[in-house]
């Protein structure tokens, strides 16, 4: 009776173990499979127990979320969290992962997907497993096969939240076209996107910033060898190091553990402070780990162009030796954003030398130019044969005192550092060198120190193609910026001004109708007396929305009017949409809405003057385009992608052109490149990055496939468009209509079959001559390739796109471009044209219904 008893126990017992296990192996482990959900409760803990995945609640929330938190210690701290901006109201989530390889949240009540993640890899999936590990990465995978990162479906660790963890990579994945960065929590208990941002920006040399929505608040400055050039707290340690990436394929930060004990991140408080943080058991809590700086100098550009911050000084900004302060008034009150100027101006002549500075934070790297092979002695003197070049000094990339760093124009957001070890040369007349020789600098040890250093070269007064384009961009930034300021306060007191608010009472197809445009309200009688009554001597030319004409202001301002027509194709719609879309939007490489009119039936806008019109009379004419060499159509080529990218990513919001082409661009005396005319482009708010609308706009030869015909639009249509500009550029011949002897195609199918025979160059425009750089025209081919092909998730982004035009390293292959050709026969009208005229062959699409 007794071993009855005892083998019913067991029996009982050995069904509760299993039973347990049963239930424990699917949520207890690190791995779910595609059969698997996931629900409140359940959980997915990792191999050594270190990191958990599941559903939680921040405290005094009502809202559900799905996230990952260390398992072993106390205090809840979670370091990635899916459905951020999209909570459950309730515990009827699931987490379940696709036959296709996608994790998908649902709400099991109303059946609405709120969150899935995205197969990365683009890869056709047959076992796909979700697998926790124990650095904290989720990660998606094909069962069976190893953990490979080139292999890996998606990953959490490419879509951080506010948390860096040893291993994550804080940059640029250039082949996928990923940026990881960070974002803060909107508050302690609200996981939603917050304010502030930290990244790796990659235009010109990469450097480290952190934003407060589209604000600029701190530049950690450039990669130095050891750290960034402006963050001396990364110091050596027995706890972890640090690296960073800068290769063809990749840009990115990363710090790793020497100590695997250690329990460390890095976060990025909801109140916009980085810190990093170590778990210390003795304490139970979290502590602070070579925490930041947070004083005056951590503004960024708070001292202006060529202006050095240093605390230690009681005026906190002073000017370097051989400069002076631009507005000494504004200087001696404490604003000192005007910066400082040269004592003696720059010309260009061999005497012209540099002055040496230690302990500084390197400038603003945007724009830069670099080379990770150069020696120093190359660098000085490519920076002394261009003219534009204003300092430079080692990138220190592959040891110290290797590679090269170029600035352009104004040197920004320069501050002392006293344990830093970075150096710049800064160029100066060589009157400056003289007076300073013979007065040592006084700021020796603490400051930025001084030393003379007399070069001559005889190549002084040669440009160098490669990086004109980019030195003149930022040259003209300085130009415009002080413009921009000039023109804001001229026109609050000018008295043609009238009251700019809601003058429209519009509302815009994505925002709301009560905008604060601050712009200009133009009389009547002023625009037909700068016009000469709209007289057709000053008339520039005429597009789908209305003729375009030139004025002059009584104060001597040349202006550029785009009437309204009667009988637009355009209409209302398109002309309060400009308005709106532009009235804030401030970039060189963008046309400035200087002002605009309503009154009666007419409704104009009012433009800065451009006198060199648009790109299509320069470049489709035989005898123009002649005026036009290849460094120039190289440097419009880098304008405009600087002038996308900002509209795409760095703008108050994301804007779709949707009209970008060759009689969009206009050209400013210095023949830098503007895109102009609004009046199709839409604002994404957010994370949305694409739509579908029934109202398709546009022009034939410019359309991305899928928005021509299905009318999907997105950042990816545009960037079709500026690959088609690229190859007319290159080529001198529009798409649309492109006829070729031999064979009947459009532009972009020439260039595809030249480039898959190897015969690229054979697209070059013949007056382009011996002005061409062969490897500068051969990439540009290449990306305006890769920027055209048929599926949108191929193309790069404008953030790439740049990358790839200022690097020599190797391009990934382009696929099979969308040929979207528009019916040859149908009747050909005239599209919009801000300056200049119109091409014939171009179909400006208004109104088309989408399939």
């Amino acid at each position: 009776m007794e071993e009855r008893r005892v083998m019913k126990t067991k029996l009982i017992f050995g069904f509760v173990v299993v039973l347990y296990s049963s239930i424990t192996c699917i949520f207890a482990v690190d791995t779910m499979s595609a059969t698997q959900t996931l629900r409140y409760n359940e959980t997915i803990v990792s191999p050594k127990g270190t990191f958990e995945l599941g559903f939680f609640s921040p405290l005094n929330s009502m809202s559900h979320y799905v996230g990952i938190w260390y398992n072993k210690i106390p205090k809840r701290t979670y370091i990635w969290v899916a459905n951020r901006n999209t909570p459950l109201k309730d515990t009827s989530g699931e987490l379940t992962l696709t036959l296709q390889g996608v994790l998908v949240l649902k709400n099991t009540i109303s059946g609405n997907v709120i969150w899935l993640s995205a197969n990365s890899s683009m890869k056709l999936v047959k076992n796909p497993v979700v697998q926790l590990l124990d650095t904290g990465n989720l990660i998606i995978h094909e069962e069976g096969e190893g953990i490979n990162q080139e292999d890996l479906i998606w990953q959490s660790f490419d879509f951080m939240t506010d948390t860096l963890l040893p291993g994550m990579k804080l940059g640029w994945n250039l082949i996928t076209g990923i940026e990881s960065h960070l974002t803060s929590w909107k508050s302690e208990d609200d996981p939603a996107f917050g304010d502030y941002s930290m990244k790796i920006d990659a235009r010109g040399y990469p450097q480290l910033f952190v934003f407060k929505g589209q604000e600029l608040i701190y530049r950690g400055g450039p990669w130095n060898g050891l750290r960034f050039t402006g963050v001396p707290e990364l110091k050596a340690n027995k706890f972890f190091n640090f690296t960073f990436f800068l290769n063809p394929r990749e840009v990115y930060y990363q710090n790793n553990l020497k100590d695997s004990s250690a329990i460390t991140r890095l976060v990025l408080h909801s109140y916009g402070i980085v810190e990093r943080l170590f778990w210390t058991d003795s304490k139970q809590k979290w502590e602070p780990y070579q925490s930041g700086r947070y004083d005056q100098c951590y503004q960024y550009a708070v001292c202006g162009p060529f202006g050095n911050c240093n605390n230690a000084k009681t005026s906190v900004c002073e000017c370097f030796k051989g400069f002076v302060p631009t507005s000494p008034d504004q200087w001696n009150s404490k604003n000192w954003s005007q910066g400082c100027r040269h004592t003696i101006p720059l010309d260009c002549n061999s005497t012209e030398g540099f002055n040496k500075y230690s302990n500084l934070k390197l400038p603003d790297t945007r724009g830069s130019w670099y080379n990770k092979t150069m020696t120093l002695v190359e660098c000085e003197k490519k920076c002394k044969n261009n003219c534009s070049c204003t300092a430079y000094t080692s990138s220190n990339f592959s040891g110290t005192g290797s590679g090269c760093l170029l600035w352009f124009g104004a040197l920004i957001d320069i501050t002392t550092i006293a344990e830093n070890v970075d150096t710049l040369y800064i160029r100066v007349s060589s009157s400056q060198l003289a007076s300073i020789e013979n007065t040592t600098s006084s700021s020796a040890g603490r400051g930025a120190t001084a030393s003379i250093e007399n070069t001559t070269s005889s190549s002084a007064g040669r440009g160098v193609r490669v990086i004109l384009p980019i030195a003149s961009a930022s040259v003209v930034l300085v130009v415009l910026v002080s413009i921009c300021i000039f023109y804001r306060f001229y026109w609050k007191k000018h008295p043609h001004q009238g009251t700019p608010r809601n003058a429209l009472g519009h509302e815009p197809e994505n925002g709301s109708g009560n905008e604060d445009l601050e712009l200009p309200l133009f009389g009547l009688s002023t625009i037909l007396k700068s016009t000469n009554n709209f007289s057709m001597d000053n008339k520039l030319g005429e597009g789908g929305y209305g003729p375009v004409y030139k004025g002059v202001l009584e104060d001597g301002q040349e202006i550029a009017v785009k009437r309204l027509a009667k009988k637009s194709t355009q209409g209302l719609h398109e002309f309060k949409n400009e308005v709106i879309s532009i009235s804030k939007l401030q970039h060189r490489n963008l046309v400035k809405l200087l002002g605009y009119c309503i009154e009666g039936t007419e409704k104009m806008l009012i433009y800065e003057y451009m006198p060199n019109k648009s790109l299509d009379y320069l470049i489709f004419d035989k005898t123009q385009s002649e005026l036009l060499d290849w460094p120039a159509r190289y440097h419009i080529i880098i304008g405009i992608a600087r002038g996308l990218l900002y509209l795409h990513q760095d703008s108050r919001l994301r804007i779709i052109h949707r009209d970008l082409k060759v009689s969009n661009i206009l050209l400013d005396t210095d023949m830098n490149p503007k895109i102009s005319d609004f009046g199709m482009a839409r604002t994404f708010g957010g994370n949305q990055i694409e739509a579908n609308t029934n109202r398709v706009v546009g022009t034939y030869g410019y359309m991305a496939p899928e928005y021509a015909g299905d009318g999907i639009f997105s950042i990816k249509s545009d960037v079709y468009s500026f690959g088609v500009l690229v190859l007319e550029i290159v080529c001198g011949e529009k798409n649309r209509g492109f006829d070729h002897k031999k064979i009947w195609n459009n532009l972009i199918g020439h260039a595809w079959r030249l480039h898959n025979e190897g015969r690229s160059l054979q697209l070059v425009a013949k007056c382009l001559g011996d002005s061409i750089n062969v490897p500068q025209v051969l990439r540009s081919i290449h990306i305006g390739l890769l920027c055209v092909q048929r599926d949108p998730e191929d193309r790069p982004t404008m953030t790439i796109v740049l990358l790839m035009l200022g690097t020599e390293g190797p391009l990934p292959l382009p696929n099979e471009p969308g040929f979207y050709v528009g019916n040859p026969k149908q009747d050909a009208t005239q599209s919009s044209s801000s300056h200049g005229t119109s091409s014939n062959n171009e179909l400006s699409i208004s109104i088309l219904s989408a399939r």
